[in-house]
């Protein structure tokens, strides 16, 4: 008997939780009798009753695990988590805020088993009911990283995704700290299939990804796979050396050959403030990458669990 092994991590869902999986076991009572299902919560440090809501459906419904953080680890903990917990023959994530469709899941599984693809994930065709300005830096991001990495990230790709066993034991097998989910399913590679869809809203509660924290997580991704900037700050470093030179030569020409005296000094305080801003910026990305480093030397753990359900099989 095959298995699909579901992965929800949960922040402060306690009003999206129970319309989430009734809308789940809706659709996944249409798979064939042969298919198991596991569905594995993440409570990611919540601070409402989410994780009591979890343990309410797991009472009713064995095939429902949970994990609980000892605080907020972040999304991407909770996916490595769970990734790491399932025991499934196929695999996917899904948020509870229902902007995953669930109907979606049985033509992924249908692509699986009938076509030669290893994924198959879900990319948004439409950005509607976001705020305009997140809209538009989101598609900067996509353009900026896909020129700063060697492989493709998929505007608009969600981390819904349902996955073969061999793509999920390839991505659990890169621990590194610093996690960016998105690009560590495209730097594993495999073949995947996008199905497209337009967006839908969150059924319940708020989202909790601000404009800053979406900025922090873009800087996350192009750091975690990309020394494009250092390259970058090199570049602007050099260019100001060779500026710098010809001006030299331009001020001693005009000095002995002209007879005309260097004069302005509101001028030479602005040329020292631009340059002083160039160097502390090219030490704000070195210090992104020692920073990262930093905390990878360390190896703490990715998350710690506080709690588990006692439905656990020996991986």
């Amino acid at each position: 008997m095959e298995k699909i092994s579901i992965i929800v991590p949960c922040y402060n869902e306690e009003k999206a939780l129970p319309l989430f999986y009734e809308e789940l076991i809706k659709n996944i009572k249409d798979f064939p009798k042969n298919i198991d299902f596991e569905i594995l919560f993440i409570n990611d440090g919540s601070k409402d009753d989410t994780l009591k809501i979890i343990k309410n459906l797991s009472e009713k419904d064995t095939r429902i695990k949970y994990i609980s953080f000892s605080r907020n680890f972040g999304k991407e903990a909770a996916i490595f988590a769970g990734l790491e917990n399932v025991t499934g023959d196929y695999v996917t994530l899904m948020d509870a805020d229902l902007q995953d469709p669930p109907s979606l899941l049985k033509d992924m599984y249908k692509i699986l088993i009938e076509e030669d693809y290893d994924a198959v994930g879900t990319r948004r065709t439409t950005r509607k009911g976001e705020p305009v300005i997140r809209s538009i830096f989101a598609k900067l991001f996509y353009k900026l990283i896909n020129k700063m990495t060697s492989f493709e990230n998929v505007d608009g790709a969600r981390d819904y995704v349902l996955m073969k066993r061999v793509v999920v034991d390839s991505i659990i097998s890169l621990k590194e700290y610093n996690r960016y989910y998105k690009g560590l399913f495209s730097f594993v590679g495999f073949k995947i299939k996008w199905i497209e869809y337009k967006n839908i809203p969150r059924v319940a509660g708020q989202t909790k990804w601000s404009f800053w924290k979406l900025t922090k997580y873009a800087l996350e991704g192009i750091t975690a796979f990309s020394t494009v900037p250092l390259v970058f700050s090199s570049v602007i470093g050099l260019i100001f050396c060779l500026v710098s030179f010809l001006l030299i030569i331009a001020i001693i020409f005009k000095t002995l050959i002209l007879g005309d005296p260097t004069s302005g000094w509101p001028s030479l305080v602005c040329i020292i403030f631009m340059v002083s801003g160039i160097q502390l910026f090219s030490l704000g990305i070195i210090g992104q990458y020692l920073s990262k480093t930093y905390l990878e030397v360390k190896r703490r753990p990715i998350y710690i669990i506080r709690e588990k359900s006692n439905n656990f099989e020996n991986k």
